[in-house]
């Protein structure tokens, strides 16, 4: 996803480990640190263990070692796919911060003129694209894996979770690629920047309206983290239909 800015040019606490698409890898300070991927790993092998309580505690952190790089790999792939979406336009991503192990895209200019309309559909469409072919192979993956099995639990922690980087990540919301690909798909018909904005907004109280909902149906059916995920959406497109959430603030 395209996220708010958390480097600046000027940054001189920053290291440069690679470069990924002509953007450079960086760390700062300490937030190379695989917290992440801990956190995910311990996550996953108590959901292991939930859904096979037969299991050892050996066998559940193996499963969860095995589902935790699925669930993780897929947040890497669609941020690198932005990043060769970016090259591919001729303008690459700033910089790919690396944040507690996960990357996270950096462009100092969200709005850079230079930058087509066009250009930036196609950079805010390239995770989601990649996402929706991993959903694919991981879908087909789980049809031939025998019920029960460990290959049936990663292939739906492949399948839940691209499909929420896809669906979550398409929502017309600010900040992520369903809100950048209609802003200046308006743009390019013809809206101004605050025009844009302002559209922007309506289609997120209408949206916000749909999220509250989801959440309230998913808290009813007992479905606690699908109802804070909605939640947690459903506030943020309330807050930019309200104008108390601004982009570039």
């Amino acid at each position: 996803m395209i996220k708010p800015e958390v480097l600046s040019p000027e940054d001189e606490d920053i290291a440069i480990v690679g470069h990924v698409f002509d953007a450079p890898l960086v760390v700062k300070d300490w937030t190379w640190l695989p917290v992440t991927q801990l956190i995910t790993w311990g996550l996953t092998a108590r959901e292991a263990g939930r859904l096979h309580p037969e299991r050892s505690w050996l066998s559940r952190f193996g499963v969860g070692l095995l589902t935790m790089p699925v669930i993780l790999g897929s947040e890497w792939c669609h941020n690198l796919a932005h990043a060769a979406a970016a090259k591919w336009t001729g303008h690459p991503t700033d910089a790919i911060r690396i944040n507690f192990g996960m990357p996270l895209l950096v462009y100092y200019d969200p709005e850079d003129l230079a930058v087509t309309p066009r250009q930036h559909i196609l950079r805010a469409l390239g995770g989601p694209a990649i996402n929706t072919l991993f959903w694919a192979i991981a879908a087909i993956a789980r049809i031939f894996s025998r019920p029960q099995s460990v290959g049936r639990e990663v292939a739906n922690a492949a399948v839940y979770m691209n499909a929420f980087l896809v669906l979550g990540g398409m929502l017309p919301i600010p900040y992520i690629d369903g809100g950048a690909a209609l802003k200046w798909a308006l743009i390019e018909r013809g809206q101004s920047h605050d025009e844009a904005d302002e559209t922007l907004k309506k289609v997120n109280a209408v949206t916000a309206a749909g999220l509250g909902a989801g959440a309230a149906i998913a808290f009813k059916k007992h479905k606690r983290f699908l109802g804070g995920i909605c939640a947690m959406l459903g506030a943020t497109a309330l807050l930019i239909a309200t104008g108390l959430l601004k982009e570039n603030e």
